[in-house]
């Protein structure tokens, strides 16, 4: 437990470039929420870059339920030496006011200049969280260099850094980014109660344009580089033409939105595939229930949420063996893995599965409930404390030997 030395409440900033639809944001939000929950304890503020994009957004959920958020106008997504220097600058100014005990940073580029700041202000505990790491096998060697160079160096500046799959620690340790006595592994909690409770799926089925024998493949992702749709789309048609009855559910938009379109016409497949868009959060749950079976094609994942998020649905997925994604998906019980990038494996996978339609060893009742508590959010936000104390006990330590 905490002494003296820290005021009650205590202070704790987040800081996240943008508060765009996505799994990073939403663990970010659903933490914030968790701790502001206990003002007794906490004093929370979340500062966020400006949310741009196609993406949507989830600033309006901050608002409802009064969240204490400030924005950080430089504190933007894209590189660029001026707007980094402005933001770092941006994010001094507010801890210097703040005077934060805690400081939690998020994702890449928040995670860089938020500690570098928290570190220049004499911040006393300095956490980060790891969603998705910076560097990949699909990047520039140079840049892959520079961002493994910059989270050495701002690992030296953390007390602890939180990843949401041990994945993600086995990476950044292989780079060398720091020991392992650095890292804790918090998987990203979400409100499992709509994804667990039965409901009727129908009055969608009939907005989306569904027949009642139709055998839905549902993807929810970004339409953006690296989240592997190109690889459905060159498979689609073996599968349609020995499936007539399957249709293609793709729920998000971005980027790549108007070239999977045209996609989708030079290949005559229109009646095939069916472009969802934007969906709020509180929607995918009844996506999901419309779904036969959830794709996940993506190359570059932390853990993706979709995967937990299908499970605790019942839904059988298929999913790249990437990153996290194997601490969740069990072969033949939850899902199938599949090499990454490997077209010819996804579409045996696929065209297995539909063979079938069902999977050999679903969970039992006693490892459903296990699944369950640890996706919780509660349970995350609970881990999360734990972390937070146990940093300012070590350094309250620290302090007291000099």
């Amino acid at each position: 437990m905490i002494n003296q030395h820290y005021t009650i409440p205590l202070k704790i900033v987040h800081v996240i470039t943008r508060m765009i639809l996505g799994g990073a944001q939403e663990n970010t939000l659903l933490t914030v929420e968790g701790l502001a929950a206990q003002p007794q304890r906490y004093e929370v503020v979340l500062l966020t870059g400006p949310t741009v994009g196609r993406e949507g957004e989830l600033l309006e959920r901050l608002n409802l339920n009064h969240i204490d958020w400030r924005l950080v106008p430089h504190l933007t997504r894209e590189i660029s030496p001026w707007q980094e220097i402005l933001g770092f600058w941006e994010l001094v100014a507010f801890f210097r006011r703040i005077r934060p005990d805690i400081v939690h940073t998020h994702s890449s580029k928040a995670g860089i200049l938020g500690r570098l700041a928290a570190w220049y202000c004499h911040v006393p505990v300095v956490i980060h969280t790891i969603h998705g790491l910076p560097f990949h096998s699909y990047q520039n060697f140079v840049l892959n260099r520079v961002y493994i160079t910059l989270e050495k160096l701002c690992a030296r500046l953390s007390d602890r850094i939180i990843t949401v799959a041990d994945a993600m620690k086995r990476q950044a340790m292989q780079a060398g980014v720091a020991n392992e006595s650095k890292f804790v592994t918090v998987y990203s909690g979400m409100e499992v109660g709509p994804f667990i409770r039965e409901m009727n799926s129908d009055d969608l089925r009939q907005q989306l344009g569904l027949q009642a024998n139709d055998i839905v493949l549902g993807v929810i992702a970004r339409l953006a580089p690296l989240k592997g749709h190109d690889y459905l789309f060159h498979i689609a048609p073996e599968i349609v033409s020995r499936y007539p009855a399957v249709k293609f559910l793709f729920v998000g938009d971005g980027s790549l939105y108007q070239e999977l379109q045209r996609q989708t016409d030079n290949m005559q497949l229109r009646k095939h595939m069916i472009f969802a868009g934007l969906v709020a959060p509180e929607m995918i749950p009844r996506y999901i229930r419309v779904m036969d079976c959830c794709i996940h094609p993506s190359l570059r994942e932390g853990l993706a949420r979709v995967l937990p998020q299908a499970i605790l649905c019942d839904k059988p997925v298929i999913s790249f063996d990437i990153d996290g994604a194997k601490e969740v998906v069990v072969p033949g019980r939850t899902g199938y893995l599949v090499p990454p990038g490997d077209e010819r494996i996804l579409l045996q996978t696929i065209l297995g599965w539909l063979e079938s339609r069902r999977l050999p060893d679903p969970f039992s009742a006693s490892e459903k409930a296990q699944f369950i508590a640890q996706f919780r959010a509660e349970n995350m936000v609970a881990r999360i404390e734990e972390v937070y104390q146990e940093s300012l006990a070590e350094k309250q330590c620290r302090k007291t030997r000099t």
